[in-house]
């Protein structure tokens, strides 16, 4: 990819289709005369719905085959966007896995218009590649290949002098969109786009151009970043066990034999001839849908469509039937080993997607975990039987499995934790769950699709889906109804015809991989990247008109409604004037760094009852009326929260002030906290993610005593008294807190309800002051590196700069679009698109999230470890010599005018916007300084803030990799070296 992940089908509402045309007819005027000729009648689209749809889709098919799905929805003037092809790792040839994924990436590089400057002398050199390649492919001698890959380089270096690199990057920051990206899965490659609706036409006209032809250039820059994602994969102890479920419930299907990011022998060797017939052979318009959500009119959108895509080809398709995999008659055993903390993965094969019994294994793995109420989240969770666990379908065109997970608490083995959840399914087979949970299932899965569809994203991606499960749109809206219809016999009938010894168990035990491998690398000349280049496609693109729109900024007096509840405690008000649901927080000043023992006391909440219900009952009654409660508390604010149905609003809320006001010790309950807690600790120390991105940080900020090292010690842990956190979680209220409030119901009646509900004394408290850990000066180089078993090595710069300053944003906001925020930024040119050094790159001067706190530049580099000298050197040369390219700095201006004029704060981003308006300082949206200012900011000013506050700093380096594989020489270049040990950055 640019980025890979597997995706979950997203559930629906569906019913009947029906046909609608659709068409705008341009009638003559009236006159007393009769014109010779009338006026072309405009073209007529047809178009199916689906009565009760909440999205009120239409759904198009073009003369090329294509699908069209088309949504309106004015939440902001933006589109979200998808171009889904059916096309996915099951459709790469065995004898070139990763193929499709690979293809991928090179759908970006552009055509013979986008991306180049003299395509005719550009094509010579990129047949020679082509070709090399394939001699390539058959060498066998490690001379000879390093041989051929020397001519490879060479003739690419001269190539390259014609691309324009990341053109199509450039176009799209451009027109303001976000979200550029793409990924590719089992059986489709999708790629996503946030739009501004006055930008469709150039949106329509590029994504056209680059699905019409494909044009790989830049291949063996690019093949170094699938090198890089290859291994990250394999540093990643989660896609290793996902991989060996996937082998052992497919031993024949492409599912299981093929990986989506291919085999090492395969990325090694690649066909562009290869990547060329898949393009032209799946790539075509019968095989795609465009599915879009937003503030679009769909007569006008539908007319734009057809005519940039409307040009495409169709061809016929090649059959794909599926290998049939024979039943698993006794559970296949796998081990997976590696650095992470231990679990256990269960799977069960079940049949495709669009089948009953994958409706019902939807079903089933709600009817153990909900997140509140199944029968894991009760039986296990809940009470502390397993450290935690899981359960979910992931729902595929040919088969579908069931996939359940868990992780063992201290002393506690890897078969017990599979065996608790093997008991958890036989009582489902046993029908051993209460009637009334089928029907909440139903109606919180109501809600959360009503909840996802205040999202274009969910919006777009439910079309996605449907299209590649090649299911109707009436059918896929249907399914709403179908899961309602699911009875407890069905279950029980479905459950005991799947579930049996019929199950793959994967073990991930702690240890160190036997059969760890890397992809090897060849040395690689870095190559131009033009970036001051620009093709005359992208002059014509930059040069169509686009109706101009005008931001709108959030106006916190007008947006929000202030009100005061009893004890005058403050309300913030937004009004949900879109569907039925909402959401409330009481709001404390205060956190853990003034009181650790409240961080444990809301933790312990979750598993206490009252005097009216056990915890397990609690649960069940919140989701009864579909409704959940939190209560988080982070270093500085503590956050009460209810969220749910507006129907259940006053019995929630009732119930919610009931679990405050009543929670009852359970020493039980607090003893297997405390045992998880430090099981927990103990698994962090082995997360490469907490390590670095945390752990690691923090140490640099603040020194060894920072917030992420101020935990309570074991030995006081263990001493702590459950009468003493059940003091502190009835004490929430009786400090000062406010309230937020995003629904439906008016403001008098909001205020009402709370003021009977809400159960505060008579005289609150004063929150104490916040306790702030000083934030140390960094006045040297110091290089910090921690030890990990690991393929590559990752790195974060870290440079303390001054503390917030509203003045400032507007220059940090353009500095970042322009050096290292994005695809088209300059670090990522430069360290992935020409010098190949990483699959991830990025820098970002990062804005502090209080008035009084200090801002941050942080930048980060991901590489194989044998290329951290040439990865550090780049970034270093990047952060004190910001290259100047006027054409990348005019996009990243035009980028941040389009996005603000499009983007819009709505709904209770509102109400937390003003939070941390509030937390910096400001009473205003921060958005309305950096469009006022940015058209008349200059690179001299932007490059006087680089050299002023980013060039020549000192810095925190932060490394984390295998201590065999790190250079410590190099590294000792840019500052003292010293190894952080996991009790320095634990604590513990």
């Amino acid at each position: 990819m640019r980025k890979h992940y597997y995706i979950w089908l997203l559930a629906a509402v569906l019913v009947l289709p029906q046909c609608k045309t659709s068409s705008q007819q341009t009638s003559a005027p009236l006159s007393t005369s009769i014109p010779e000729t009338a006026p072309p009648k405009q073209k007529e689209y047809t178009y199916t719905t689906a009565p009760g749809d909440s999205l009120k889709a239409r759904i198009y098919k073009l003369e090329n085959g294509l699908t069209v799905y088309l949504t309106d929805y004015k939440d902001a003037p933006r589109i979200q966007t998808y171009i889904a092809v059916r096309a996915g790792s099951k459709n790469d040839p065995a004898t070139a896995t990763g193929l499709a994924h690979y293809l991928e990436h090179m759908v970006f590089k552009g055509t013979s218009r986008l991306g180049s400057l003299d395509y005719a002398k550009e094509q010579a050199e990129l047949n020679k590649i082509e070709q090399l390649y394939e001699v390539y492919r058959t060498k066998k001698d490690v001379a000879e290949r390093k041989k051929v890959y020397h001519q490879i380089d060479s003739v690419s270096g001269v190539a390259a002098k014609f691309a324009i690199a990341n053109e199509y990057d450039k176009i799209l920051g451009a027109i303001g969109a976000s979200g550029s990206n793409a990924y590719t899965s089992v059986e489709q490659t999708v790629y996503t786009g946030d739009v501004p609706a006055n930008q469709l036409e150039k949106w329509a006209m590029v994504e056209a151009e680059r699905f019409g032809e494909l044009v790989p250039r830049l291949f063996h820059t690019e093949l170094e970043a699938v090198y890089e994602e290859k291994n990250r994969t394999l540093d990643s102890d989660g896609q290793k066990v996902f991989t060996a479920m996937l082998e052992g419930l497919f031993p024949t299907h492409q599912y299981g034999t093929q990986t989506t990011i291919g085999t090492i022998e395969h990325l090694k060797n690649p066909s562009i001839t290869e990547i060329k017939k898949y393009f032209d052979t799946y790539y075509v318009p019968n095989n795609m849908a465009i599915a879009m959500s937003g503030d679009l009119d769909p007569d006008q959108t539908i007319r734009v469509i057809d005519k940039y895509f409307g040009k495409l080809k169709s061809k016929p398709l090649p059959n794909y039937n599926p290998p049939a995999e024979a039943p698993i008659t006794k559970p296949v055993t796998k081990e997976v080993l590696g650095p992470n903390a231990e679990s256990v993965m269960l799977g069960f094969r079940f049949p495709g997607v669009t089948t009953r019994e994958a409706l019902v294994l939807k079903m089933i793995s709600q009817i153990l975990s909900n997140g509140q109420a199944g029968l894991i989240d009760l039986n296990l969770n809940q009470k502390q039987a397993v450290l935690e666990a899981s359960s979910f379908d992931y729902t595929m065109n040919d088969y579908s499995a069931h996939l359940l997970s868990g992780n063992p608490r201290e002393g506690q083995t890897l078969d017990q934790v599979k065996n608790l959840l093997l008991g958890q399914i036989a009582l489902v087979k046993q029908g051993k769950f209460e009637d009334w949970l089928i029907p909440a299932v139903v109606n919180n899965a109501k809600m959360a699709l009503m909840k996802s569809y205040e999202s274009n994203e969910a919006r777009a991606d439910a079309f996605v889906s449907a299209y590649i499960a090649r299911q109707d749109w009436k059918d896929y809206v249907n399914r709403n109804t179908d899961f309602a219809g699911i009875s407890k016999q069905e279950v029980v009938q479905v459950a005991n015809k799947f579930y049996g010894n019929n199950y793959v168990v994967v073990y991930k035990r702690i240890g160190k991989d036997p059969n760890m491998q890397k992809v090897e690398k060849p040395v690689i000349t870095p190559v131009a990247v033009n970036r001051e280049a620009q093709s005359e496609f992208y002059k014509s693109v930059m040069a169509a008109p686009a109706t101009e729109l005008q931001p709108v900024f959030v106006d916190y007096k007008k947006d929000i409604t202030e009100a005061k509840l009893k004890q005058d405690i403050p309300l913030y008000y937004t009004r949900n004037q879109e569907n039925g649901l909402f959401n409330l927080y009481y709001v404390l000043e205060t956190g853990t760094n003034n009181n650790l023992k409240l961080g444990l006391a809301v933790n312990y909440l979750k598993y206490l009852g009252t005097d009216k219900y056990s915890a397990e009952e609690l649960q069940k009654e919140f989701y009864k009326l579909g409704c959940s409660f939190d209560v988080f508390s982070s270093q500085e604010q503590v956050y009460v929260s209810l969220s749910g149905l507006d129907a259940s609003f006053e019995k929630g809320v009732t119930l919610f002030e009931s679990v405050l006001q009543n929670a009852k010790p359970d020493q039980q309950a607090l003893s297997d906290l405390v045992a998880g807690i430090l099981k927990e600790r103990a698994d962090a120390k082995r997360s490469k993610n907490t390590i670095h991105s945390v752990a690691m940080v923090n140490y640099a900020k603040y020194g060894p005593k920072n917030p992420f090292t101020n935990i309570i010690p074991e030995s006081q842990l263990k001493k702590i008294k459950p009468q003493e956190l059940v003091t502190i979680i009835k004490s929430i209220p009786t400090y000062e807190h406010h309230v937020l409030y995003y629904g439906p119901r008016p403001a008098e009646n909001l205020t009402t309800v709370l003021n009977a509900s809400h159960i505060v004394p008579a005289t609150l408290k004063p929150v104490p002051p916040l306790k702030v850990f000083q934030e140390q000066d960094i006045t040297s180089r110091q290089v910090y590196w921690t030890n990990y078993n690991m393929v590559q090595a990752e790195l974060i710069f870290l440079t303390k700069s001054f503390n917030f300053d509203a003045k400032q944003v507007p220059t940090i906001t353009l500095y970042n679009e322009y050096f290292g925020g994005n695809m088209g930024s300059i670090v990522f040119q430069e360290l992935r698109e020409s010098k190949a050094l990483a699959y991830s790159a990025s820098s970002r001067y990062a804005n502090a999230s209080r008035k009084d706190r200090a801002n941050y530049i942080l930048s980060y580099i991901g590489t194989q470890s044998d290329k951290l000298p040439e990865a550090m050197e780049g970034m270093q040369l990047l952060l004190n010599n910001m290259p100047q390219a006027e054409a990348n700095f005019a996009n990243a201006k035009e980028s941040i005018r389009n996005s603000i004029a499009t983007e819009r704060i709505t709904k209770s981003d509102i109400l937390f916007d003003y939070e941390r308006a509030k937390r910096l300082g400001i009473d205003y949206d921060i958005r309305q300084n950096v469009y006022q200012n940015i058209n008349a900011m200059t690179f001299d000013d932007m490059k006087k803030f680089q050299q002023q506050f980013v060039k020549g700093q000192h810095q925190m380096i932060l490394v984390i990799g295998s201590k065999d594989r790190l250079n410590f020489k190099e590294l000792s270049k840019y500052g003292k070296v010293k190894q952080l040990s996991l009790k320095e950055l634990f604590g513990y």
